[in-house]
């Protein structure tokens, strides 16, 4: 008896669509036409003798079975992802094709110069990036749309191994002349009807707030920020206070304003930076050999950094999601 299963872009085509619920989207994110994919998913149906996908003008809707095989195809993908990084990973490491996310609060700040020492070092890693915020790249991780992610810890992105690369210190950010005599900043001091913070979705956000220990801050900052430039921006206008890592520092992010920045007095007054990959993939010898590349080239371009080398092998990250 001759079985018939979905190919491998079927199944790419019914996941595109569980991700995206949009046919037109589906399909540019396949890089085929609606048509095409539609007719593909119809063959999956007649395949399988079931009804995956209900159609109307305006919505997709998968059926609950539809749903239940969508995200069984997301595994069957991931797995068969995964065999041709074993067969990569047996050949020559950092060679070919890279998925890394970053955030926009380390990209901007720290691309511009590991970029161009890490093309010297490595000439034939083609290395593909993938700017999003923390909760959205940890969401690409797990659904094997990227390799590994530039992430701020702590953030738990579920079931994830993590080589930690550096320690980047917060400061707080003043208009000229309002910040306080003190070398550093008490956070009992911090005004909370003045602070300026990123939207929800950036993990700096959280990271600042946990050093603070105010829980207060939550609820009263004015949280209206969409980058740390946009902020750096509101402070030099004199609208109020925020919330700055040494790396976007160190970057010029203060350069031609007029705000003063002073370090946060805190235990845990720093965000780390490592690079975070799926526990599963067989690639963790390439992923810890990019983490000692980055660890170099972040001592060279930023040497007031804390580097975070003294942790020889992976940590798991947890596995409960966070905001």
């Amino acid at each position: 008896m001759t079985v018939h299963l979905p190919t491998i872009k079927q199944l790419q085509y019914l996941v595109a669509l569980r991700q995206h619920g949009h046919f037109g989207k589906a399909a540019e994110a396949c890089f085929v036409t609606q048509s095409t994919l539609s007719a593909g998913l119809r063959e999956v149906e007649n395949l399988l003798g079931v009804t995956l996908v209900e159609r109307t003008r305006r919505v997709v809707r998968f059926t609950p079975l539809g749903a239940r095989i969508a995200e069984k195809a997301l595994r069957v993908l991931r797995e068969a992802e995964e065999l041709s990084d074993m067969a990569r990973a047996e050949g020559k490491p950092l060679h070919g094709e890279l998925r890394l996310g970053v955030i926009p609060t380390i990209a901007p700040f720290l691309l511009p110069a590991m970029l161009p020492r890490l093309r010297d070092q490595w000439p034939n890693l083609k290395l593909f990036l993938r700017e999003e915020t923390s909760q959205a790249a940890c969401e690409a991780l797990q659904r094997g749309q990227l390799d590994c992610v530039l992430l701020a810890l702590p953030f738990a992105c579920g079931d994830v191994d993590k080589a930690p690369l550096f320690d980047d210190r917060l400061y707080v950010a003043f208009p000229r002349g309002e910040a306080p005599p003190e070398p550093t900043i008490d956070p009992g001091k911090i005004d909370e009807n003045r602070l300026l913070m990123l939207e929800d979705g950036h993990c700096l956000k959280d990271h600042a707030l946990s050093a603070c220990n105010r829980p207060e801050l939550r609820a009263e900052a004015a949280m209206l920020g969409t980058s740390l430039h946009t902020l750096v921006q509101m402070v030099d206008n004199g609208l109020g206070l925020t919330f700055v890592p040494a790396m976007a520092i160190d970057a010029g992010i203060l350069d031609g304003t007029r705000v003063d920045a002073r370090p946060l007095k805190s235990d845990h007054g720093f965000r780390r930076v490592a690079l975070i990959w799926r526990r599963s993939s067989p690639r963790e010898e390439e992923f810890q050999l990019l983490a000692d590349t980055l660890r170099k080239i972040v001592k060279d371009v930023i040497p007031g950094l804390e580097a975070s080398d003294r942790v020889p092998r992976p940590e798991r990250e947890p596995q409960a999601a966070s905001g």
